[in-house]
């Protein structure tokens, strides 16, 4: 009898637990949640170059897609917004860790196979906007523009560019590619949004090509949001230049004098690309993790507020060379009135368990805060 009633007692148990859990999906303990009714979100993947690297951590990039596939209902998510850097070398040859170990054990094709199969998971669900990092071009770090990320990310992949993608430039060699290319979303409460995005360090004539478009008398009362890799370093300066031979190029401070400054619609920065391994102190909660993000606020030529946000996490986890990041990504909150950007920090991976739910969140004011858009 008292073998019956245990056997009962864990059956109830566990019907507790499914009814808990959405229909159709694991019973895992962390569901995140939008903070307001009406909002809708963006989700920020930072640098996936070190999970795309090496072999064992590719999965933890296709966890992350999965994740937001998984919560587009649930979180009201209209775009993927990725920083750059897919890869570590956009031309390795050989899987061999060379000429240096940050370089993993997968070939540059491999590493954009990698990517391919994580964007995937969002493939006729979800558009996603892919800036283009440094290791992203190039036979060596962005010594040329040559890159594969055309091969692979392009808009018959994925249905939903149907509704969104209103624009591109020509890349370096002439050819209209999703590396200078404009997407649209629409919202009640936020009205007509374009994100635009660029080739690392863009030409001229790329920026020249964003400024038409935002100006342009079907975009000039849109909000603009530019999804760019190289912005902001770790200590919240823009980069006025960096060491890499590509020419002809523009660094940050050039497109923020060039685009940002005199623009009059556009409202919001995002980047990745910079960032340092925080020290890790036991548990999330007891590890600085400042040193991967950073955040400023700078006056346009009309006076209005400037947002730029810097979050890298591919050394999230105390390691160049460790699982990629932890699967550290941000959830923008754009909430219903239509100014404010709720951020929030969370990692998929750690919320997969009871053993490391609490561990799902960070929640540092440079981690957690809220973002006003005018």
């Amino acid at each position: 009898m008292k073998k019956l009633i245990l056997m009962a007692c864990a059956l109830i148990m566990t019907s507790v637990v499914l009814a808990q859990s959405p229909k159709g999906e694991p019973v895992i303990p962390v569901y995140p949640a939008l903070q307001e009714e009406g909002s809708f979100s963006m989700i920020l993947v930072p640098d996936p170059q070190s999970y795309t690297k090496f072999a064992a951590n590719q999965p933890l990039f296709e966890l992350q897609t999965a994740w937001i596939a998984q919560n587009i209902n649930r979180l009201n998510i209209k775009a993927a917004l990725f920083t750059g850097d897919m890869v570590e070398q956009n031309g390795k040859q050989i899987s061999l860790p060379l000429p240096n170990p940050y370089n993993g054990d997968q070939t540059g094709r491999q590493q954009w196979e990698a990517v391919s199969r994580g964007l995937s998971r969002l493939d006729n669900r979800l558009p996603y906007v892919v800036a283009q990092g440094n290791h992203d071009i190039g036979h060596i770090t962005a010594t040329d523009r040559h890159s594969l990320a055309p091969e692979f990310i392009r808009p018959e992949r994925n249905i939903k560019f149907e509704k969104c993608l209103v624009s591109t430039c020509p890349n370096w060699e002439g050819v209209h590619t999703m590396e200078n290319s404009a997407y649209e979303f629409t919202d009640k409460a936020w009205g007509k949004i374009l994100v635009i995005t660029f080739e690392f360090a863009p030409r001229d004539e790329a920026i020249e090509w964003a400024k038409q478009l935002t100006e342009s008398e079907a975009y000039k009362e849109h909000k603009v949001i530019i999804l760019t890799h190289s912005w902001l370093d770790t200590a919240g300066n823009r980069i006025k230049e960096e060491g890499y031979t590509l020419r002809p190029c523009n660094w940050a401070e050039a497109v923020w004098q060039k685009l940002v400054y005199p623009s009059k619609n556009i409202c919001l920065v995002l980047c990745g690309h910079t960032g340092a391994a925080p020290k890790i102190e036991g548990d999330v909660a007891k590890t600085n993790f400042k040193p991967t993000s950073s955040y400023r606020v700078d006056k346009a030529a009309d006076g209005r507020n400037i947002p730029q946000m810097m979050f890298n996490s591919q050394q999230g986890d105390g390691d160049w060379n460790g699982n990629g990041g932890d699967c550290w990504l941000r959830i923008l909150e754009f909430k219903p009135d239509g100014k404010t950007i709720g951020v929030r920090t969370f990692s998929p991976m750690f919320a997969l368990s009871k053993l490391t739910q609490h561990l799902a969140w960070r929640t540092a004011e440079y981690d957690q805060y809220e973002i006003v858009i005018e």
